[in-house]
C-alpha cells in the first residue's frame, strides 16, 4: 500500500485562503444562532481549499495509486469521515483512509501544548512514525508538510541525526504548497 501522509494548512489550503472559515461561520451563524463551531456542517469549519493545489493533488493521487492519510491538525475538527465529505467536495478524487494519531495517545511523556513550531513538529513526526508502526503492509510512503518534518537537530539546524522523516517532502511557501515548482516531482520519486 501507498500513503501520503497530508497536511492541509501550506500544503493544499494556502494562505489566501486562511480566515475563510470564520466568514462562512458568521454566514452559518445568522441562520443558525448560538451553534457552536464543532456543531457546524463541516464545509463551514474550513477554510476553503486552494483548487490549483487540488489539481496537483489529484495527479500525484492519479499517478502513484497513493491512499491519503491526514497527518493535519484538522483531524482533531472533523471525523474521518467528515474528512473525507470535505476532500470531496472540494474536488480530491479520494477519501482519506486515516489519520494520524494524536501524539498524547502514542506516548504521554512528549504530549504538551506547544507554541514552537520545531516542537509542533516533533509532534507530527512521532505521530506519522508511530502510525507507520502500526501499518507493516505500506510499501511506499511520503509526508508533504510546511512545517520541517525532516531529519535535522531542532536546536542547531544540522543534518544529522533521526529526528524527522526520511520521506519528507517540504512546501515552505504557503502561497504556493504542493503546486510550487517541483514539489509535485519531489513526490513522485517516493512512489517509484
Amino acid at each position: 500500500m501507498k500513503i501520503l501522509f497530508l497536511d492541509n494548512d501550506g500544503v493544499i489550503c494556502l494562505s489566501d485562503n486562511w480566515g475563510g472559515r470564520a466568514k462562512k461561520y458568521r454566514e452559518y451563524n445568522k441562520e443558525f444562532p448560538h451553534t457552536p463551531i464543532n456543531k457546524c456542517p463541516v464545509n463551514v469549519r474550513f477554510d476553503n481549499l486552494n483548487k490549483k493545489a487540488i489539481k496537483v493533488l489529484n495527479e500525484i493521487l492519479e499517478k502513484t495509486e497513493a491512499e491519503i492519510v491526514v497527518s493535519s491538525d484538522w483531524r482533531r475538527h472533523a471525523t474521518l469521515e467528515e474528512l473525507g465529505e470535505y476532500y470531496t467536495s472540494e474536488g480530491i478524487i479520494k477519501k482519506p483512509i486515516g489519520v494520524t494519531p494524536y501524539v498524547e495517545d502514542v506516548d504521554p511523556k512528549y504530549f504538551r501544548r506547544f507554541s514552537n513550531y520545531t516542537q509542533l513538529e516533533q509532534e507530527r513526526v512521532i505521530e506519522i512514525k508511530y502510525w507507520l508502526s502500526l501499518h507493516p503492509e505500506v510499501t511506499n510512503w511520503v509526508a508533504v508538510d510546511d512545517l520541517n518534518l525532516g531529519i535535522y537537530d531542532i536546536y542547531s539546524g544540522d543534518i544529522f541525526n533521526d529526528n524527522g522523516l526520511t520521506n519528507f517532502v517540504h512546501t515552505p511557501l504557503e502561497t504556493e504548497g504542493i503546486k510550487q515548482t517541483g514539489i509535485k516531482n519531489k513526490i513522485l520519486k517516493y512512489f517509484k
